[in-house]
């Protein structure tokens, strides 16, 4: 029992001795970590973003005149054209309004072409025959007075004769009177050109009042709403459709402002409708909002779809990648590798066994990766920050 006590501490203090060796040249070598070379690739710069599509212009549209509808020829989703008839309201006022005038102007017109066709050929005969009469009258009167001055007749005739041509005088000017007021310009021709003007003028409100009793449609577009069914009571100004205008359709984003620097007009972008993941579609940024919405922090911009694909709607929520720059064959990292990115960049970088610490320059950003536009090589490994590794450490 004596024998084996030396022997059992001879073999423990050889493991505390191997073990010692062991720490000592691990303590030399240093920590064994992984690392992840700066390499040289192409690079993509974007902002991401969610939006929604949008139309150029959305009309909301209803009725001019309290009624009742009488129909409605559209449902939602219809693609619509200008001037269709979306509804119409019951319309038998209006209809015999407008009845009403036709026969007003139809009137006027009749009395027109009596007048012209017979009130004025009479007119003119009467004048003609009152003309005659005078002259006879006149003929009579220097007969009579030339009796009486004879002797012949008594003076009695002579006065006789006078009203004779009085009247025949007094005949020719009402003749005459009549005759110039049965002319195409003459006072009853204007009486009437008055009321026909009249007639037609109650006629075009009440067309205008019977057209307010359909609603149309005043551009090309696609119905997106529809708020009301046949036999409706609605109120002049009360909305009964929603209409998306036919044109481009767009999107509209809010952007960091921290973004805006890296934003220009005209640059491409991908977007994908979060309804049609593996349906990407293009667009082109072709407006940004000249302010920032404060209490957002955030910028609108808007981008055009040039070809948009059947299943994109307004109001369809998107995601969107707006590419901002492009470089080719620049050395870059996994941004997660270096710290400090917005404020000092730097890097970990394993050198001779040791944990350097590398200030480094940032180009552009890519998705997962940065550009190291100044610091390092290609070649040259950096630590990962989960290593846990400081700087001055050794490492291998």
């Amino acid at each position: 029992m004596t024998l084996r006590l030396p022997k059992l501490r001879i073999l423990l203090l050889g493991l505390l001795a191997a073990l010692a060796v062991f720490l000592a040249v691990r303590a030399f070598l240093g920590k064994p970590v992984a690392t992840v070379a700066a390499e040289r690739g192409n690079l993509i710069e974007s902002v991401i973003a969610t939006g929604r599509v949008i139309t150029p212009a959305r009309v909301a549209l209803g009725s001019q005149i309290a009624g009742t509808l009488a129909e409605i020829k559209v449902k939602e989703g219809d693609r619509i054209q200008a001037g269709q008839t979306l509804a119409r309201l019951i319309a038998n006022e209006q209809a015999a309004a407008l009845e009403q005038a036709e026969r007003s102007i139809a009137e006027a017109e009749a009395r027109l072409i009596q007048l012209d066709r017979v009130g004025l050929p009479v007119a003119q005969q009467a004048l003609r025959q009152a003309e005659a009469g005078l002259k006879l009258a006149r003929q009579e009167f220097d007969r009579v007075k030339r009796l009486v001055e004879s002797g012949f007749y008594s003076p009695s005739r002579l006065d006789e004769a006078q009203r004779t041509l009085d009247s025949a005088q007094a005949g020719v000017q009402a003749a005459a009177a009549q005759s110039a007021s049965n002319a195409r310009d003459g006072a009853d021709a204007r009486v009437l050109h008055t009321r026909l003007a009249q007639a037609r003028a109650a006629r075009a409100f009440a067309q205008a009042k019977l057209d307010q009793t359909r609603i149309l449609a005043p551009s090309d577009g696609i119905l997106l709403t529809r708020l009301a069914e046949p036999g409706d009571v609605v109120t002049a100004g009360r909305k009964l459709f929603d209409l998306a205008v036919a044109g481009e359709r767009q999107i509209v984003l809010d952007v960091d402002e921290k973004n805006l620097g890296r934003l220009t007009l005209n640059q491409t972008a991908q977007a994908v409708a979060d309804a049609y993941p593996g349906q990407p579609f293009a667009a082109r940024l072709f407006y940004i909002a000249p302010g920032v919405d404060a209490a957002k922090g955030s910028v609108e911009v808007k981008l055009v779809i040039p070809q948009p694909p059947a299943f994109v709607k307004p109001d369809m929520t998107v995601s969107v990648e707006i590419e901002t720059a492009r470089k080719s064959d620049v050395l870059t990292l996994p941004d997660r590798l270096v710290r400090d990115a917005t404020t000092a960049p730097w890097v970990l970088a394993a050198e001779q066994g040791r944990a350097v610490k590398r200030a480094v320059k940032l180009g552009v950003r890519g998705q997962g990766r940065v550009e190291i536009a100044a610091g390092l090589k290609a070649g040259e490994r950096v630590i990962a920050p989960e290593t846990g590794v400081k700087e001055g450490a050794r490492v291998r």
